[in-house]
């Protein structure tokens, strides 16, 4: 690769070769090893099968320490009885050149806690992001304190949350330009009140979520000055019956406003429209989302949105339980979707797949999004009771050809996407900068696996960062709108999505052949509109509320 001027003082990556979408050849190469990622995730596995070992943990991308590249943060569990080793959550600093350093010890993220998931923002707008982990115990919310250091604000800022919680999300849902936090949380359980379940009849096995109650979910307003409020109730979100695994943060009826859809494991999902005065309303019954096609709740985890067809509107992509195939919910607009899965190939090639962590990305960089799903079981003896379904799973990878049309490619991209796992938590960025996106996959009680996209950056791209100055620092709930020789797309800043995880921040545009973006406008949540014409493809932008387009922090760096 080489660099090349850009535009506002920003520079951009030219690739050497530029071939045309359709035919760009992207292989993943597991670079977990030679990056410097050593990381196994510790579930406290004794085999007293207690329920909350299947669930975690998550993973994020965030810049810790404000230099522009994307760090790794994992989640960890810890022991049920103390045995002699601490188990830590890690934090990696990004080295800039492929490679990451562990600077856990001393950051203040170094607390045992058995973790879940994670969601990242800068809640006080203070330039730096901050860290909120779900945790058994209790969640931790941790502020940046600068170059890479965190205080653990949790008792100060009100927030109280020990009720078995997975994935979070910051969204700002009174557009007041401080973030908000959703919290999912999933059944009343202890280890005293650990219910025996078995598949055989005669050993233990992990319990079905049927086994416990259902438990409230939160909603937390951000009040300034570090302090948050519970309005779970007054927001209409009270429900205590869920069963909650995902979020999504989905504006999916086009009015500007930051709406929540909620996955659910066996109780229906829940798609939470913003009524604009603090409250919700719930809609997941007549908006065709809370069940499966056959009308009955399925095991629903991770979750994503995108416009995939370009028609202009949301769409939804859940993960679900082995025997009940991926969810590929469209949205035909007036608040209705149809369920597209079970005619297409996302549907029968995933039926088989128990899929937590998913999400869209653009991996070959076409300008249309594809789908990744972590796939893993979370029994280990599946496979004695239905021979077909495996404990250990491969990712799936669907490119989208347009059209509505998706093709099963995991075979085709490298070792990495066949190599089974017990996913959970699956992330996107561009860690090493040239444009393309990598993933990173948690495992539980398994290593880390950061795999580079090679490949990718053959076609065109451009990648926004916001940052918000009337509107929230991260600029979370801008929608950013593009246009190149190949048409029009657009998607929005958002925490959470997946499961239990964060990818990065920045939104990147794939534009295949295109050597240049037409326009690009940028809509935040204040209401400020900024438009920017003639902008040459290949550069990672950072746009301000305030100033437009400006010099990016790490942009002119290379490998």
């Amino acid at each position: 690769m080489r660099v090349i001027g850009g535009v506002g003082g920003c520079f951009f990556f030219a690739a050497l070769l530029a071939i045309p979408a359709g035919v760009t050849e992207v292989h993943f190469t597991d670079v977990t090893a030679s990056a410097g990622i050593h990381f196994t995730h510790n579930a406290g596995k004794t085999g007293k099968k207690y329920l909350p070992e299947t669930l975690g943990a998550g993973a994020a991308f965030i810049d810790a320490d404000g230099d522009g590249w994307q760090d790794i943060f994992l989640v960890n569990g810890k022991d049920w009885s103390p045995r002699g080793q601490r188990s830590l959550p890690a934090l990696y600093r990004n080295n800039k050149n492929g490679t990451f350093t562990d600077v856990t010890a001393g950051s203040g993220l170094d607390v045992e806690m058995y973790g879940i998931g994670v969601a990242v923002a800068d809640f006080d707008n203070d330039g730096r992001d901050d860290i909120y982990v779900t945790a058994l115990e209790g969640d931790r919310l941790f502020h940046n304190e600068g170059g890479g250091k965190f205080k653990d604000v949790t008792k100060s800022s009100g927030i109280s949350n020990a009720n078995f919680a997975t994935s979070a999300a910051w969204f700002d849902f009174d557009k007041d330009g401080k973030l908000d936090l959703f919290v999912a949380n999933y059944v009343q359980w202890t280890q005293k009140g650990d219910i025996w379940c078995s598949l055989d009849g005669a050993t233990k096995s992990y319990c079905t979520p049927e086994s416990y109650k259902g438990t409230q979910s939160k909603l937390y307003h951000n009040l300034g000055n570090g302090r948050f409020e519970d309005v779970t109730v007054k927001a209409g979100m009270g429900d205590a019956t869920s069963k909650s695994l995902g979020v999504t943060v989905i504006d999916f009826d086009g009015d500007t406003w930051p709406d929540l859809f909620v996955t659910n494991d066996t109780q229906p999902n829940k798609l939470y429209r913003n009524n604009r005065n603090g409250t919700f309303s719930e809609l997941g019954m007549s908006a065709g989302v809370a069940f499966g096609e056959d009308g009955v709740a399925r095991g629903a985890m991770g979750v994503d949105w995108a416009d995939y067809d370009r028609t202009g509107r949301a769409h939804l992509l859940v993960g679900n339980f082995s025997n009940q195939m991926l969810g590929l919910y469209h949205n035909e607009g007036k608040g209705l979707f149809v369920d597209e899965a079970p005619l297409s190939t996302v549907g029968r090639e995933s039926l088989l797949s128990l899929a937590f962590g998913v999400f869209f990305f653009d991996y070959d960089l076409d300008g249309y999004p594809d789908i990744l799903t972590a796939n893993g079981h979370i029994e280990e003896e599946i496979g004695r009771v239905q021979p077909k379904i495996k404990y250990r799973e491969p990712p799936l990878l669907f490119r989208n050809l347009g059209g509505k049309k998706f093709e099963n490619v995991s075979a085709k991209v490298g070792d990495a996407f066949t190599t089974p796992m017990v996913a959970r938590g699956a992330i996107y960025g561009d860690f090493d900068h040239d444009g393309d996106l990598d993933v990173l996959f948690s495992v539980n009680s398994g290593p880390a696996r950061l795999l580079r996209n090679d490949g990718g950056n053959r076609n065109h791209w451009i990648s926004i960062r916001t940052a918000g100055t009337k509107s929230n620092r991260d600029g979370i709930g801008a929608v950013v709108r593009i246009e190149s020789a190949s048409g029009k797309q657009w998607s929005t800043v958002r925490s959470g999505s997946s499961y239990a995880s964060q990818s990065d921040l920045a939104l990147t545009f794939g534009l295949g052949a295109d050597t240049v973006v037409k326009s690009i406008q940028v809509e935040w949540p204040s209401g400020t509109k900024q438009s920017f014409s003639g902008v040459p493809a290949n550069q990672m932008l950072l746009v301000d509320e305030a100033r437009g387009i400006v010099p990016a922090k790490g942009s002119g760096d290379k490998r």
